[in-house]
């Protein structure tokens, strides 16, 4: 455990409006003071987005940077997957406590992220899911990093508060455009008009992070 009086707390979380008091883990607590990008979107993965990530997730680990998500399905756990398949270090932010593993998947996910990278929550090691703990957890997720990427997200979406929460902490927002008849890039698309950068390259991410290293 780290709380927010300790000077192993990671620092951007540090400036963000509530930062949490506590942060529980498993595996290596370093990994939140490294470059971090968080990497979000929507539980429903299409092959659009699964093949953004197949291409750009190894040029972000071949730069070492470390990728946050939420543990979620669909594009999290791609996120997740991902990263560790071309031997990068990710970080999962939880909805639960760390010795509660949710969703629960025949791989034990959640196990080998903790042995691997990092596992953080704010709740208590024990606690069980709850149905606002997930969009709480999303302003942590965007507090780890320098860098927001939405890949795939409707139009109200858990992806769209940790976007917002971003922005709100003068954080980067990328959003990947997609087809203007899928319902799942409607999210993307709106931010995009709203401000965000229209994300169509890994190279875009990783001119945020020039002088991270």
């Amino acid at each position: 455990m780290v709380t927010l009086a300790d000077d192993a707390y990671p620092e951007l979380l540090r400036e963000i409006a509530q930062p949490p008091l506590c942060l529980f883990f498993q595996g290596d607590f370093a990994l939140v003071n490294r470059p971090c990008v968080a990497i979000v979107g929507a539980r429903e993965l299409t092959p659009y987005g699964q093949q953004v990530l197949a291409t750009w997730l190894p040029h972000l680990v071949g730069a070492k940077l470390v990728t946050v998500s939420g543990l979620a399905r669909g594009t999290d756990e791609a996120v997740h997957r991902g990263t560790m398949a071309h031997a990068g270090q990710t970080i999962a932010v939880i909805g639960t406590g760390v010795e509660v593993a949710y969703p629960k998947r025949r791989d034990k996910l959640q196990t080998q992220i903790s042995q691997q990278g990092l596992i953080l929550s704010e709740y208590l090691p024990w606690e069980p899911p709850a149905k606002h703990h997930f969009p709480e957890r999303n302003r942590i997720i965007a507090g780890l990093a320098q860098a927001t990427v939405i890949v795939e997200a409707r139009q109200k979406s858990g992806s769209l508060i940790t976007a917002n929460v971003a922005l709100d902490e003068n954080r980067v927002v990328m959003a990947v455009p997609g087809p203007v008849t899928s319902q799942l890039s409607a999210g993307t698309n709106a931010l995009i008009v709203a401000g965000a950068i229209p994300l169509i390259s890994p190279a875009q991410i990783l001119a945020e992070y020039v002088n991270a290293w």
